[in-house]
Protein backbone atom coordinates (compact mmCIF):
# COMPACT_ATOMS: atom_id res chain seq x y z
CA UNK A 1 0.00 0.00 0.00
CA UNK A 2 2.73 2.76 0.67
CA UNK A 3 3.85 2.09 -3.41
CA UNK A 4 0.54 2.63 -4.11
CA UNK A 5 0.71 5.69 -1.68
CA UNK A 6 4.05 7.40 -3.03
CA UNK A 7 2.47 6.15 -6.90
CA UNK A 8 -0.36 8.10 -6.72
CA UNK A 9 0.88 11.50 -4.65
CA UNK A 10 3.61 11.81 -8.01
CA UNK A 11 0.72 10.74 -10.17
CA UNK A 12 -1.40 13.99 -8.53
CA UNK A 13 1.50 16.48 -8.31
CA UNK A 14 2.33 16.26 -11.96
CA UNK A 15 -1.68 16.95 -12.95
CA UNK A 16 -2.33 19.91 -15.28
CA UNK A 17 -5.54 20.38 -16.85
CA UNK A 18 -7.00 22.29 -20.64
CA UNK A 19 -10.96 22.74 -19.55
CA UNK A 20 -13.05 22.68 -17.18
CA UNK A 21 -14.34 18.51 -18.66
CA UNK A 22 -10.59 17.51 -17.68
CA UNK A 23 -10.93 18.90 -13.97
CA UNK A 24 -13.76 16.82 -13.23
CA UNK A 25 -12.56 13.93 -14.67
CA UNK A 26 -9.50 13.94 -12.68
CA UNK A 27 -11.81 14.72 -9.63
CA UNK A 28 -13.83 11.54 -10.25
CA UNK A 29 -10.64 9.61 -10.70
CA UNK A 30 -9.19 10.55 -7.32
CA UNK A 31 -11.59 11.77 -5.17
CA UNK A 32 -14.90 10.63 -5.63
CA UNK A 33 -16.73 7.65 -3.82
CA UNK A 34 -15.12 4.85 -6.07
CA UNK A 35 -12.17 6.88 -7.05
CA UNK A 36 -8.27 5.58 -5.93
CA UNK A 37 -8.04 7.52 -2.85
CA UNK A 38 -11.37 6.15 -1.66
CA UNK A 39 -10.37 2.62 -2.43
CA UNK A 40 -7.67 2.99 -0.60
CA UNK A 41 -9.41 3.83 2.50
CA UNK A 42 -11.62 0.63 2.25
CA UNK A 43 -8.66 -1.35 1.90
CA UNK A 44 -6.66 0.13 4.92
CA UNK A 45 -8.94 -2.79 7.15
CA UNK A 46 -6.74 -5.52 5.53
CA UNK A 47 -3.40 -3.44 6.67
CA UNK A 48 -1.60 -5.48 9.21
CA UNK A 49 -1.81 -3.25 13.25
CA UNK A 50 1.45 -2.59 13.29
CA UNK A 51 1.64 -0.46 9.81
CA UNK A 52 -1.84 1.06 10.70
CA UNK A 53 -0.67 3.94 12.23
CA UNK A 54 2.02 4.85 9.45
CA UNK A 55 -0.32 4.02 6.39
CA UNK A 56 -2.97 5.59 7.82
CA UNK A 57 -0.93 9.12 7.97
CA UNK A 58 0.07 9.00 4.76
CA UNK A 59 -3.24 8.11 3.72
CA UNK A 60 -4.80 11.21 5.02
CA UNK A 61 -1.98 13.50 3.59
CA UNK A 62 -2.64 11.86 0.36
CA UNK A 63 -6.10 12.55 0.55
CA UNK A 64 -5.45 16.39 1.59
CA UNK A 65 -2.68 16.94 -0.78
CA UNK A 66 -4.95 15.28 -3.74
CA UNK A 67 -7.76 17.98 -2.34
CA UNK A 68 -5.82 20.81 -2.24
CA UNK A 69 -4.52 20.11 -6.03
CA UNK A 70 -7.99 19.75 -7.33
CA UNK A 71 -8.96 22.94 -5.90
CA UNK A 72 -5.46 24.88 -6.82
CA UNK A 73 -6.40 23.99 -10.40
CA UNK A 74 -9.69 25.18 -10.33
CA UNK A 75 -8.97 28.37 -9.13
CA UNK A 76 -6.12 28.87 -11.62
CA UNK A 77 -8.02 27.71 -14.39
CA UNK A 78 -10.93 29.89 -13.26
CA UNK A 79 -8.75 32.87 -13.37
CA UNK A 80 -7.17 32.15 -16.62
CA UNK A 81 -10.54 31.80 -17.81
CA UNK A 82 -11.97 35.41 -16.45
CA UNK A 83 -8.92 36.98 -18.14
CA UNK A 84 -9.33 35.66 -21.62
CA UNK A 85 -13.35 36.73 -20.98
CA UNK A 86 -12.17 40.77 -19.75
CA UNK A 87 -8.84 40.91 -21.93
CA UNK A 88 -9.40 43.96 -24.72
CA UNK A 89 -6.71 43.35 -27.25
CA UNK A 90 -7.28 46.94 -28.60
CA UNK A 91 -6.48 49.00 -25.13
CA UNK A 92 -3.28 50.94 -24.85
CA UNK A 93 -0.92 49.58 -22.48
CA UNK A 94 -1.27 52.03 -19.67
CA UNK A 95 -4.72 53.87 -18.99
CA UNK A 96 -5.56 56.63 -20.41
CA UNK A 97 -7.57 59.41 -18.67
CA UNK A 98 -10.62 60.79 -19.72
CA UNK A 99 -10.31 64.75 -20.55
CA UNK A 100 -13.17 67.15 -20.28
CA UNK A 101 -13.73 70.59 -21.81
CA UNK A 102 -12.73 74.18 -20.76
CA UNK A 103 -15.65 75.98 -18.52
CA UNK A 104 -15.40 78.59 -20.89
CA UNK A 105 -16.10 76.36 -23.89
CA UNK A 106 -18.84 75.37 -21.77
CA UNK A 107 -20.44 78.19 -21.45
CA UNK A 108 -19.62 79.42 -24.82
CA UNK A 109 -21.33 76.49 -26.58
CA UNK A 110 -24.37 77.20 -23.99
CA UNK A 111 -24.62 81.12 -25.10
CA UNK A 112 -24.22 79.85 -28.82
CA UNK A 113 -27.15 77.43 -28.32
CA UNK A 114 -29.71 80.08 -27.05
CA UNK A 115 -29.08 82.37 -29.76
CA UNK A 116 -29.01 80.40 -32.34
CA UNK A 117 -32.68 78.99 -31.11
CA UNK A 118 -33.60 82.66 -31.82
CA UNK A 119 -32.39 82.37 -35.02
CA UNK A 120 -28.73 83.47 -34.61
CA UNK A 121 -25.56 82.52 -36.77
CA UNK A 122 -22.37 82.39 -35.67
CA UNK A 123 -19.89 84.62 -37.03
CA UNK A 124 -16.53 85.02 -36.41
CA UNK A 125 -13.28 87.27 -37.60
CA UNK A 126 -9.39 87.82 -37.21
CA UNK A 127 -7.64 88.58 -33.89
CA UNK A 128 -5.07 90.65 -34.97
CA UNK A 129 -7.39 93.72 -36.54
CA UNK A 130 -6.57 97.03 -38.26
CA UNK A 131 -7.93 100.22 -36.43
CA UNK A 132 -11.28 100.33 -38.42
CA UNK A 133 -12.75 97.49 -38.34
CA UNK A 134 -11.73 97.84 -34.17
CA UNK A 135 -12.73 101.58 -33.34
CA UNK A 136 -13.26 103.89 -36.49
CA UNK A 137 -16.47 101.66 -37.69
CA UNK A 138 -17.64 101.59 -34.33
CA UNK A 139 -18.19 105.77 -33.80
CA UNK A 140 -14.78 105.34 -31.53
CA UNK A 141 -13.66 108.93 -31.82
CA UNK A 142 -10.23 109.87 -32.36
CA UNK A 143 -9.45 110.52 -29.01
CA UNK A 144 -11.10 108.00 -27.43
CA UNK A 145 -9.08 106.67 -24.81
CA UNK A 146 -9.18 102.94 -25.95
CA UNK A 147 -7.09 103.97 -28.81
CA UNK A 148 -4.16 104.79 -26.45
CA UNK A 149 -1.44 102.43 -25.93
CA UNK A 150 -2.27 101.87 -22.47
CA UNK A 151 -5.65 100.38 -22.97
CA UNK A 152 -4.94 98.43 -25.81
CA UNK A 153 -1.87 96.22 -27.63
CA UNK A 154 -0.93 97.32 -30.36
CA UNK A 155 1.34 95.71 -33.05
CA UNK A 156 2.09 98.13 -35.41
CA UNK A 157 1.56 101.87 -35.55
CA UNK A 158 1.46 104.73 -38.19
CA UNK A 159 0.95 104.69 -40.87
CA UNK A 160 -1.34 102.18 -40.45
CA UNK A 161 -2.58 100.62 -36.89
CA UNK A 162 -2.61 97.18 -36.42
CA UNK A 163 -3.70 95.87 -32.78
CA UNK A 164 -5.12 92.62 -31.00
CA UNK A 165 -8.90 93.03 -30.81
CA UNK A 166 -10.42 94.50 -27.51
CA UNK A 167 -13.69 93.44 -28.40
CA UNK A 168 -15.68 91.12 -30.89
CA UNK A 169 -17.48 93.99 -32.21
CA UNK A 170 -15.00 94.06 -34.95
CA UNK A 171 -16.36 91.21 -36.43
CA UNK A 172 -20.01 92.83 -36.62
CA UNK A 173 -18.42 95.78 -38.49
CA UNK A 174 -17.07 93.31 -40.93
CA UNK A 175 -20.26 91.25 -41.50
CA UNK A 176 -22.12 94.95 -41.93
CA UNK A 177 -19.63 95.65 -44.41
CA UNK A 178 -19.90 92.62 -46.52
CA UNK A 179 -23.39 91.89 -46.61
CA UNK A 180 -27.05 93.91 -46.30
CA UNK A 181 -29.79 93.51 -43.50
CA UNK A 182 -31.38 91.39 -42.22
CA UNK A 183 -28.25 90.52 -40.37
CA UNK A 184 -28.31 88.41 -37.49
CA UNK A 185 -25.15 87.55 -35.86
CA UNK A 186 -23.44 86.08 -32.64
CA UNK A 187 -19.62 86.97 -32.25
CA UNK A 188 -17.92 84.63 -29.86
CA UNK A 189 -13.99 84.74 -29.71
CA UNK A 190 -10.90 86.04 -27.23
CA UNK A 191 -10.10 89.90 -27.24
CA UNK A 192 -6.93 91.19 -25.60
CA UNK A 193 -6.79 94.54 -23.24
CA UNK A 194 -3.57 95.95 -21.67
CA UNK A 195 -4.40 95.53 -18.27
CA UNK A 196 -2.88 94.58 -14.91
CA UNK A 197 -3.55 90.99 -14.16
CA UNK A 198 -4.91 89.69 -11.24
CA UNK A 199 -8.25 87.57 -9.96
CA UNK A 200 -10.72 89.82 -11.30
CA UNK A 201 -8.80 91.09 -14.61
CA UNK A 202 -6.88 89.34 -17.40
CA UNK A 203 -5.08 90.65 -20.14
CA UNK A 204 -6.76 88.65 -22.12
CA UNK A 205 -10.37 87.29 -21.73
CA UNK A 206 -13.57 85.70 -24.26
CA UNK A 207 -16.80 87.93 -25.24
CA UNK A 208 -20.23 87.11 -27.29
CA UNK A 209 -21.96 89.85 -28.71
CA UNK A 210 -25.10 89.55 -30.74
CA UNK A 211 -26.33 92.07 -33.93
CA UNK A 212 -29.80 92.07 -35.11
CA UNK A 213 -30.11 94.81 -37.91
CA UNK A 214 -33.36 94.87 -39.82
CA UNK A 215 -36.42 97.03 -40.58
CA UNK A 216 -38.29 98.54 -37.52
CA UNK A 217 -35.70 96.49 -35.12
CA UNK A 218 -36.85 98.05 -31.59
CA UNK A 219 -35.57 98.27 -27.86
CA UNK A 220 -38.88 96.41 -27.14
CA UNK A 221 -37.08 93.44 -29.33
CA UNK A 222 -33.89 94.00 -27.43
CA UNK A 223 -35.77 93.88 -23.95
CA UNK A 224 -37.85 90.33 -25.13
CA UNK A 225 -34.36 88.82 -26.23
CA UNK A 226 -32.43 89.84 -23.26
CA UNK A 227 -35.39 88.32 -20.97
CA UNK A 228 -35.57 85.03 -22.88
CA UNK A 229 -31.14 84.78 -22.72
CA UNK A 230 -31.37 85.35 -18.74
CA UNK A 231 -33.97 83.08 -18.35
CA UNK A 232 -32.29 79.87 -20.76
CA UNK A 233 -29.06 80.63 -18.62
CA UNK A 234 -30.27 81.21 -15.14
CA UNK A 235 -33.13 79.93 -14.81
CA UNK A 236 -37.45 80.69 -15.41
CA UNK A 237 -37.55 82.85 -12.20
CA UNK A 238 -34.29 84.75 -13.38
CA UNK A 239 -35.50 88.74 -13.67
CA UNK A 240 -33.75 91.32 -15.66
CA UNK A 241 -33.75 94.98 -15.18
CA UNK A 242 -31.72 97.63 -17.96
CA UNK A 243 -29.76 100.37 -16.62
CA UNK A 244 -28.65 103.88 -18.80
CA UNK A 245 -25.35 103.57 -19.79
CA UNK A 246 -22.91 104.57 -22.32
CA UNK A 247 -21.21 102.83 -25.32
CA UNK A 248 -20.04 104.97 -28.83
CA UNK A 249 -21.76 102.29 -30.89
CA UNK A 250 -25.14 102.21 -29.80
CA UNK A 251 -27.69 105.06 -28.50
CA UNK A 252 -29.70 104.47 -25.76
CA UNK A 253 -27.49 102.46 -24.50
CA UNK A 254 -27.91 99.84 -21.34
CA UNK A 255 -26.52 97.95 -18.85
CA UNK A 256 -28.24 94.94 -17.55
CA UNK A 257 -28.75 93.38 -14.29
CA UNK A 258 -30.48 89.94 -13.08
CA UNK A 259 -31.51 89.02 -10.04
CA UNK A 260 -28.77 87.79 -8.03
CA UNK A 261 -29.14 83.84 -8.35
CA UNK A 262 -27.26 82.65 -5.03
CA UNK A 263 -29.84 84.80 -3.05
CA UNK A 264 -32.76 85.12 -5.31
CA UNK A 265 -32.65 88.85 -4.96
CA UNK A 266 -32.94 89.13 -1.55
CA UNK A 267 -29.25 90.36 -1.43
CA UNK A 268 -25.95 88.64 -0.48
CA UNK A 269 -22.73 89.39 -0.15
CA UNK A 270 -22.07 88.14 -3.73
CA UNK A 271 -24.36 90.99 -4.85
CA UNK A 272 -23.37 93.63 -2.56
CA UNK A 273 -26.67 92.89 -0.76
CA UNK A 274 -28.28 94.58 -4.07
CA UNK A 275 -30.50 91.31 -5.09
CA UNK A 276 -29.05 91.94 -8.29
CA UNK A 277 -25.73 91.69 -10.75
CA UNK A 278 -24.48 93.04 -13.87
CA UNK A 279 -23.95 90.92 -16.97
CA UNK A 280 -23.77 92.47 -20.09
CA UNK A 281 -24.13 96.09 -22.16
CA UNK A 282 -26.42 96.69 -24.93
CA UNK A 283 -28.53 99.50 -27.09
CA UNK A 284 -29.54 100.47 -30.29
CA UNK A 285 -26.88 99.96 -32.95
CA UNK A 286 -25.76 104.00 -33.66
CA UNK A 287 -26.46 105.41 -37.11
CA UNK A 288 -23.13 106.17 -37.51
CA UNK A 289 -21.91 102.95 -37.40
CA UNK A 290 -25.14 101.14 -39.75
CA UNK A 291 -23.66 104.57 -42.13
CA UNK A 292 -20.15 103.93 -41.75
CA UNK A 293 -21.00 100.05 -42.70
CA UNK A 294 -22.48 100.82 -45.74
CA UNK A 295 -26.17 100.05 -44.25
CA UNK A 296 -28.59 103.17 -44.97
CA UNK A 297 -29.99 103.89 -41.17
CA UNK A 298 -32.78 105.63 -42.68
CA UNK A 299 -34.24 102.69 -43.94
CA UNK A 300 -32.71 99.84 -41.27
CA UNK A 301 -32.28 99.74 -37.24
CA UNK A 302 -30.95 97.58 -35.22
CA UNK A 303 -29.98 96.27 -31.34
CA UNK A 304 -26.49 94.71 -30.11
CA UNK A 305 -25.25 93.29 -26.75
CA UNK A 306 -22.16 92.19 -25.74
CA UNK A 307 -21.02 89.74 -22.25
CA UNK A 308 -17.84 88.67 -21.07
CA UNK A 309 -18.13 84.80 -20.91
CA UNK A 310 -15.50 84.47 -18.05
CA UNK A 311 -18.65 86.87 -16.03
CA UNK A 312 -20.56 84.32 -17.04
CA UNK A 313 -19.10 81.08 -16.18
CA UNK A 314 -18.25 82.98 -12.58
CA UNK A 315 -21.86 83.44 -11.48
CA UNK A 316 -22.40 79.64 -13.42
CA UNK A 317 -20.32 77.93 -11.60
CA UNK A 318 -18.73 80.30 -8.52
CA UNK A 319 -15.33 80.63 -9.84
CA UNK A 320 -13.70 83.54 -7.49
CA UNK A 321 -10.34 83.58 -9.44
CA UNK A 322 -10.04 84.66 -13.50
CA UNK A 323 -6.71 83.69 -13.51
CA UNK A 324 -7.62 80.00 -12.78
CA UNK A 325 -9.36 80.08 -16.44
CA UNK A 326 -6.04 79.90 -18.14
CA UNK A 327 -3.43 78.37 -15.77
CA UNK A 328 -4.56 75.08 -16.81
CA UNK A 329 -4.19 73.43 -13.60
CA UNK A 330 -5.99 69.80 -13.97
CA UNK A 331 -7.01 69.80 -10.16
CA UNK A 332 -9.18 72.82 -11.33
CA UNK A 333 -10.64 71.44 -15.04
CA UNK A 334 -11.01 68.12 -13.75
CA UNK A 335 -14.16 69.72 -11.71
CA UNK A 336 -16.38 69.93 -15.06
CA UNK A 337 -15.86 66.67 -15.70
CA UNK A 338 -19.82 66.11 -15.10
CA UNK A 339 -20.26 69.53 -16.63
CA UNK A 340 -21.18 68.39 -20.20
Amino acid sequence: MLEKIEKLTAEIESLQVANAEELEVLRIKYLSKKGEIPLLFNDFRNVPNEQKKEIGQKLNVLKTFATDKINALREAFDEKKNDDDTIDLTRSAAPTPLGTRHPISLVREEIINIFSRLGFTLAEGPEVEDDWHVFGAMNFADDHPARDMQDTFFIQRNPADVLLRTHTSSVQSRVMENSQPPIRIICPGRVYRNEAISYRAHCFFHQVEALYVDKNVSFTDLKQVLLYFAREMFGPETQIRLRPSYFPFTEPSAEMDISCNLCGGKGCAFCKNTGWVEILGCGMVDPNVLEACGIDSKQYTGYALGMGIERITNLKYRVKDLRMFSENDVRFLEEFESAH
